[in-house]
């Protein structure tokens, strides 16, 4: 039986969790996400299940892992054969629509959604070129151009948010009336790492720098990280400019939920509608001398959830317990009575949403896998992946010592356990879980055979040219920068 007869989900890319209101930040300003926290449930272990943007966005679609739909970089194809939470809806008696953001590659563009309006930002397919961002050109990607072109400007992604919240409005106004199911997909606030001048002059000189700096025991795969991108030594002014624009960006993907929640007040339908907040994943925007995602820690792996329906879900709350993206669509899908995907990872949480009590198992996986093939890789192949069971983090490289962190007592991740007596025996059993299932040779052995097909379909785009479909009118004119 639902709980709501409207579901709102509003998905943005590449919010840190804890540049937020409801998540303890005093400095940036964000109502909206107050005001959902104030009336709603906030999550506060919630996770990504990849920390980059396609295999985390597609495992949120189906409710599995990554290795179990072979779905890992970004440039994978999600098949059409596998159904998704937008596929259950429909298939409960729901019309899913989706305004703005998907981020899936192929042919299929839709994964289940009945109406797309807006689109995306780049083709459709691997092969033809990019998006230009003209003077922003590389400040998306994890490169050093990402920390050379910071500060106040004008970013298309900006600007196609923009397009996006309009386009959302509109169609609430002409649809909200009835029951919806819709999905707004944002691309802020990832890089480039440029606000509008108004948003950046608002926060600047007002934002703290990193909490944490580089650890003593850095993992040697990070220290690599952080050579090999470029940014070692980043200059503190450019670090200061990149930490203003983000959380200029923060507050302006505020303002646009908050206009989609006014519209919905406006309307007469908001506590009839179930307001879903989430992230693909986190930024580390200058944490432990990080910038953007790719790593485990809390600011990429973790992402803020929040969830609000009136007379429903209780106001004001907290849940400390570990959930997923996986979990959230079969959540989303329980609220409104919709059949939950089979042959998924993911558990429906909405009972202990509803209720602190519920039982619920405090455990969750999250994984990063690569070829060499993206140039940002460096020519490095990757198998890592995190287990989080209740306060324990445990982090497996390929050829690397672990980590282990106690989240209770050090929220900050900043003493490795891994190699103290007394928690091997915690180390052991959480070992044993992350490689349950999960085998990385045999993983190499599937993406360099994926790599095989992929080229072909690289090779083909790029001759052919195939028209994209859902595709936003991209103008690199859009893209400018006031501090360079």
């Amino acid at each position: 039986m639902a709980d709501a007869k409207n579901l709102l989900f509003i998905f943005s890319d590449q919010h840190t969790r804890a540049i937020a209101g409801p998540y303890g930040d005093t400095v940036v300003e964000t109502p909206a996400l107050d005001r959902l926290a104030a009336e709603g449930v906030t999550f506060d272990a919630a996770y990504c299940p990849s920390p980059i943007c396609v295999p985390s966005r597609m495992s949120m679609l189906t409710a599995r892992w990554p290795h179990r739909q072979d779905c890992w970089t970004n440039d994978d194809i999600l098949p059409s054969g596998h159904p998704t939470w937008l596929h259950a809806m429909g298939a409960g008696g729901h019309r899913p629509v989706l305004i703005g953001r998907l981020h899936a590659l192929g042919p299929d563009q839709r994964h289940g959604y009945a109406e797309r309006l807006v689109g995306e930002h780049s083709p459709n397919y691997p092969g033809p070129p990019r998006h230009d961002l003209g003077p922003l050109a590389g400040a998306n990607d994890p490169d050093p151009r990402s920390l050379a072109a910071v500060g106040a400007g004008r970013s298309a992604y900006q600007a196609k948010d923009e397009a996006v919240v309009e386009t959302a409005v509109d169609w609430l106004k002409a649809n909200g009336r009835e029951p919806f199911c819709l999905t707004v997909g944002l691309m802020l606030p990832h890089p480039p790492y440029v606000a509008d001048e108004a948003a950046y002059r608002h926060y600047e000189g007002r934002v703290p720098p990193p909490t944490r700096g580089v650890p003593e025991d850095e993992p040697p795969f990070y220290a690599w990280w952080r050579r090999d991108r470029g940014i070692e030594t980043p200059p503190p002014e450019a670090i200061e400019r990149a930490r203003t624009a983000y959380y200029g960006l923060v507050h302006r993907t505020d303002e646009m939920i908050g206009r989609l929640i006014a519209t919905l007040e406006e309307l007469g339908v908001l506590d009839d509608t179930l307001v879903v907040y989430a992230s693909d994943h986190g930024d580390h925007i200058g944490e432990r001398g990080l910038f953007w995602k790719h790593t485990f820690y809390e600011e990429s792996a973790g992402i803020p959830l929040l969830m609000r329906l009136p007379g429903v879900l209780p106001a004001g709350e907290r849940r400390g317990n570990v959930v997923n993206l996986v979990d959230l669509s079969q959540t989303m899908l329980d609220a409104l009575g919709a059949p939950t995907l089979p042959n998924a990872d993911g558990t429906s949480f909405w009972p202990l949403a509803k209720d602190g009590a519920s039982p619920w198992a405090d455990e969750t996986f999250c994984e990063y896998c690569t070829d060499t093939v993206p140039y940002w890789t460096g020519g490095r192949a990757v198998r890592q992946r995190m287990v989080r069971a209740g306060r324990y983090k445990l982090v497996v490289f390929d050829e690397e010592a672990p980590l282990l962190f106690d989240l209770a007592a050090d929220p900050g991740e900043t003493r490795n356990l891994a190699e103290e007596p007394g928690h091997a025996a915690i180390r052991r059993q959480l070992e044993r879980r992350v490689r349950e299932g999960w085998d990385p040779v045999a993983i190499g052995a599937r993406m360099e055979r994926a790599r095989r097909d992929k080229n072909i379909l690289a090779d083909w785009a790029r001759t052919v040219r195939p028209e994209s479909e859902h595709v936003w009118d991209f103008d690199p004119a859009i893209n400018t920068l006031a501090d360079g």
